[in-house]
């Protein structure tokens, strides 16, 4: 990657992405474990990792969203921010003239 422009944009992607695969794990935990997941170690390893993503999207949203919808809002907002920095990728390869 000649611009490191492209490079930090796709770490950013990746970030987003990881958080959101976790987010995903978690919600798939959840249905699968059910009432006892809070006592699953690896649910537990889940919401740790996601907690300070979760603690972003409270910050930004408004107190009308309740906490027990806050990990569908997350994951959905940051499924467009992955969106937004692919397309943000994609314009600065072709303001560069590189192929990404």
């Amino acid at each position: 990657m000649d611009n490191p422009a492209v490079f930090v944009i796709s770490a950013l992607r990746s970030l987003v992405e990881v958080a959101g695969l976790f987010l995903l794990g978690q919600g798939i935990l959840t249905l699968i474990v059910g009432a006892r997941r809070e006592k699953n170690v690896i649910y537990q390893l889940f919401q740790l990792l996601t907690r300070p993503v979760i603690r972003i999207a409270r910050a930004i949203t408004p107190r009308v969203v309740i906490d027990r919808h806050l990990p569908f809002v997350t994951f959905f907002l940051l499924f467009w921010l992955w969106i937004a920095l692919a397309y943000a990728r994609q314009s600065v390869c072709l303001a560069s003239q590189l192929a990404c």
